[in-house]
């Protein structure tokens, strides 16, 4: 019997997050899996500082509750690393992004994670 497919949905600290855990919740019940909703902060980010951004995740974490998922925070230097370490320790099998504007950052995260985790399928969610 295989295991239960793993799913991780990463968030940053808005609430528009939201559709990308409800699609992580739709694979999930579809697939019989396991939700898992992450959110890397930069070292030295203020987030708690910050009353927009701090209600914003505790509002993820409230839906990722209600999704039947847990919501983990990490703090890292290099974004990638902590979502490359954080799926492999986890055996994730796919990973749901959104697609932010046009920017070459984002792009850059989603090639870097395509690139290191070449066994996990990658899922870009369009704004």
């Amino acid at each position: 019997m295989k295991e239960r497919e793993k799913i991780m949905v990463c968030v940053t600290r808005q609430r528009t997050c939201e559709r990308l855990i409800k699609v992580g919740q739709k694979l999930c019940t579809k697939l019989e899996g396991e939700l898992k909703v992450v959110h890397v902060a930069k070292t030295g980010d203020n987030f708690l500082g910050n009353p927009d951004e701090g209600e914003a995740l505790d509002y993820l974490f409230q839906i990722s509750k209600a999704a039947g998922a847990d919501m983990t925070v990490l703090r890292a230097e290099d974004v990638v690393d902590k979502l490359v370490d954080f799926a492999e320790k986890n055996g994730v099998d796919m990973i749901i992004v959104g697609e932010g504007p046009q920017s070459k950052g984002d792009e850059n995260i989603i090639r870097q994670l395509e690139l290191r985790l070449p066994n996990v399928e990658i899922r870009v969610i369009p704004a």
